[in-house]
């Protein structure tokens, strides 16, 4: 099918969305146990870890880890906000820097400024964008603003609206920050991240078992199998082990000179998808396909302009001496084997 469809489902009983392009799986948001990213708590500062910077938190949903923490006494009560999943057997990762964000705008308190998305470069829209802060917005309410890009697309009267909802939100929220230990607010759901995030245009099905109506089924199949066929015979195997995820490429059999660096920029394309849809994060290494050393510039070209595309945060990190390629990833998903259990 083409074009794209937004599906609004459940799948083993949660909360769960799909992104469907041209009949292939872009995206799934599948709602886990776990805390949300974006979740706000009221938490109390507990114990310093020495040697780390940082400093375990109390929090209603168990321990919390923050980094950071110059000034911060234990006993004392800080807003934080959840910017992760943890691994087993560790803290829930938290920040101080809180963001309060939907789908056209994000207040950003402690952080003051009125900023509009650098892709946003007509002028008439920018000039728009900046009349409707100045409506919405008091000239000294020192509270940070970020319009994102998917204003391009949005109603004034909607991005109006918006501003004003994640504004009040904020300095709600801030004005909240004295009191025991409690969660202040939720991180978004499927069915709103997918809101807020997927700003394309698209045709959004909600009907009960759309997933299997719409082959989100099949194509999850897909994603529990290990291997990722790339074409021309190519395929990459992704891993996941406790340290790290392990990423092998192989050029099948095709040996002709140039077969290591098609499959290995094969790969820099599909990677991207591939670790969001199985929700992998943490230390990545990729075991490229043998290519001269003269094209591992190309090959690192093509992989950071794949994962600048991404939603997630990922950084590259460079070549080992084994001529392995290692990534950073943030662990903003669980596993999709886990939330499928």
């Amino acid at each position: 099918m083409k074009g794209s469809q937004i599906i609004l489902d459940h799948l083993n009983g949660r909360e769960a969305a799909a992104l469907m392009v041209d009949g292939k799986l872009e995206d799934l948001l599948v709602d886990a146990d776990a805390p949300r990213p974006g979740t706000i708590y009221r938490a109390i500062a507990d114990r310093p870890v020495k040697g780390q910077g940082g400093m375990f938190l109390k929090t209603p949903d168990g321990p919390a880890f923050l980094r950071q923490v110059k000034g911060l006494s234990p006993g004392q009560t800080i807003l934080v906000q959840v910017t992760g999943y943890a691994e087993d057997g560790k803290a829930i990762p938290v920040t101080q820097k809180i963001l309060f964000k939907s789908r056209y705008a994000i207040a950003t308190p402690g952080a003051p400024g009125r900023n509009i998305s650098r892709s946003i470069r007509d002028d008439d829209v920018r000039d728009m964008l900046r009349g409707l802060v100045h409506e919405v917005m008091d000239e000294d309410n020192s509270m940070g603003l970020i319009l994102r890009s998917s204003c391009v697309e949005g109603d004034a009267d909607e991005i109006a609206e918006d501003i004003a909802a994640m504004l009040s939100l904020a300095e709600q929220v801030a004005g909240d920050a004295q009191g025991p230990m409690e969660k202040l607010t939720d991180g978004d759901g499927p069915h709103l991240e997918a809101w807020r995030e997927w700003a394309v245009d698209a045709e959004v099905v909600t009907d009960e078992g759309s997933f299997d109506t719409h082959g989100v089924l099949d194509a999850l199949e897909h994603v529990k199998d290990i291997s990722v066929s790339l074409g021309g015979g190519a395929s990459l195997f992704i891993e996941p082990t406790r340290a790290l995820v392990a990423v092998d490429v192989n050029t099948g059999a095709d040996t002709s000179p140039a077969a290591g660096l098609k499959a290995n920029m094969a790969t820099a394309r599909e990677l991207p998808r591939q670790l969001r849809l199985r929700g992998l994060g943490g230390q990545i290494t990729l075991d490229v396909a043998p290519m001269p050393k003269k094209d591992r510039r190309a090959f690192e070209s093509a992989l950071r302009a794949a994962f600048r595309a991404d939603s997630i945060e990922t950084t590259s990190v460079g070549w080992t001496p084994l001529g392995h390629f290692e990534l950073q990833r943030k662990r903003a998903r669980l596993p999709i084997t886990e939330v499928l259990q």
